[in-house]
């Protein structure tokens, strides 16, 4: 196949391929011959059809495969000949869209190649290492925020009115034009005022009402509400309160402990240290990363595959538009264009996502089956019940394999650089962290 170079500008490659039409008969008959040793007809023994009688009967049927196996055959090539490694499926076209058999056939190929990344001397990258230990203050302020979150109720002074906070003990009856519904009755219902977890609007109406009350809350259902039968419609809940109760933080005592899974108190206060600590090590090492990744990000300089940064832009100005709208759920919005600072932060992480990528092939790091089943049942933790489900989608979806494998990837090749780096350790306030984290924040908005 003759392939002419048609474009070489930056990493912008095209080439013409033209296939002649004896190239193209040729592996008809090669294919054919393949397949002859296998194939029966009428009035000949298996294998000893002639190819000529082969090709009039099935030429037609492998012509198309024929030129596909070509093209492919001729890519491949050109790719271990020149060395370049395509940013993304190159574009295939075929120039001449009127062939007809016995035509050549002219094909257009276009890419962007990736770029040739510099070896980097990763020793000489010098990092800091925070490390924040859990003081008792620490340790009592997440016992503190324990016994608030295990608060108990108890009944307020009779006569006394519920406060947003409250717990109120209902009877209720809910009636959508004057009937009652499925599931809109319940007795001694516990409802914390304030809690979200009844229809917008029930709450905020009980309060002010103390035990005794016969009150109607007015309501209605959200329009993407699950039961169809009531989306959309007013509804009126007949509610007697049983029960006024104000909240009252639980006790800090070896019963408060033994509720979070530990002996006594002090067995409580050494797994919270564990966990605030092991919390402070997961922010500092994000710190350490982000300061690896600048340092990284100011050592290399070298040209991006303008597709790249255009598809990561646009995903970068569309995420960051839903984040200003959060009320838009779907895509039904208009085109979002992205700007020069977009454009700016998406060649950052082109070029540190095409850097880690290089170190990590020259490192041969790989991600392993083991540490992919553990990332993909922790993703399926958080739907109870269809882990198995979960699970199965995953193992059948090439995109969401290469969604959780890319971060897995990443941590272990920041791993292997911080290995390979001068870190140096220092012990720093839980404030002081704090602050490193909030400026790394605010680098990033």
């Amino acid at each position: 196949m003759q392939v002419t170079e048609t474009q070489n500008e930056g990493l912008k490659r095209a080439y013409k391929m033209i296939l002649t039409a004896q190239e193209l008969d040729d592996k008809v008959t090669e294919k054919l011959a393949e397949a002859q040793p296998d194939i029966e007809m009428k009035g000949f023994r298996k294998g000893k059809v002639p190819l000529a009688l082969l090709k009039k009967q099935f030429g037609q049927r492998v012509l198309g495969e024929a030129m596909q196996e070509a093209v492919d055959g001729a890519m491949s090539q050109h790719f271990e000949e020149s060395g370049d490694r395509p940013a993304a499926e190159p574009n295939i076209r075929m120039a001449n869209e009127d062939w007809k058999e016995g035509e050549d056939v002219h094909v257009e190929m276009s890419y962007e190649k990736l770029p040739e990344i510099p070896e980097l001397d990763l020793k000489s990258i010098e990092l800091e290492k925070m490390v924040a230990k859990a003081d008792d203050a620490a340790v009592d302020e997440a016992l503190a925020n324990l016994a608030e979150s295990a608060q108990d109720f108890e009944d307020r002074a009779e006569g006394a009115t519920a406060e947003d906070g409250d717990q109120v003990v209902v009877d209720f009856v809910g009636k959508v034009d004057g009937e009652p519904f499925e599931g809109g009755a319940a007795e001694d219902y516990p409802l914390t005022l304030g809690s979200g977890s009844f229809i917008p609007g029930f709450e905020e109406q009980l309060v002010g009402v103390k035990v005794g009350d016969e009150t109607a809350v007015t309501v209605t259902f959200p329009e993407d509400y699950q039961a169809e039968n009531l989306a959309g419609k007013e509804a009126v809940f007949d509610c007697t309160v049983k029960a006024v109760k104000a909240p009252k933080p639980a006790e800090i005592n070896d019963e408060l402990a033994q509720k979070y899974g530990s002996d006594d108190l002090e067995g409580l206060k050494t797994q919270i240290r564990e966990r605030l600590e092991e919390e402070y090590a997961g922010a500092a090492r994000a710190v350490m990363k982000r300061r690896l990744l600048d340092a990284l990000d100011g050592m290399v300089d070298f040209d991006l595959p303008p597709s790249m940064v255009e598809a990561e832009a646009k995903q970068i100005a569309h995420q960051l538009w839903h984040e200003d709208n959060p009320d838009v759920q779907g895509h039904d919005h208009p085109e979002i264009e992205p700007t020069d600072e977009h454009r700016k932060l998406a060649e950052r992480r082109v070029r540190l996502g095409l850097l880690l990528a290089d170190l990590g092939q020259r490192a041969e790091i790989e991600v392993t089956d083991q540490e992919m089943t553990q990332a993909i049942m922790s993703q399926a933790r958080q739907y109870p019940g269809q882990e198995r489900e979960f699970f199965e989608f995953v193992q059948q979806n090439q995109q969401m394999q290469q969604q959780l494998r890319a971060p897995l990837f990443e941590d272990k090749v920041i791993d292997y650089v911080v290995e390979l780096a001068d870190v140096t350790e220092k012990e720093v306030s839980k404030d002081e962290l704090q602050a490193a984290v909030e400026a790394m924040d605010d680098e990033a908005t």
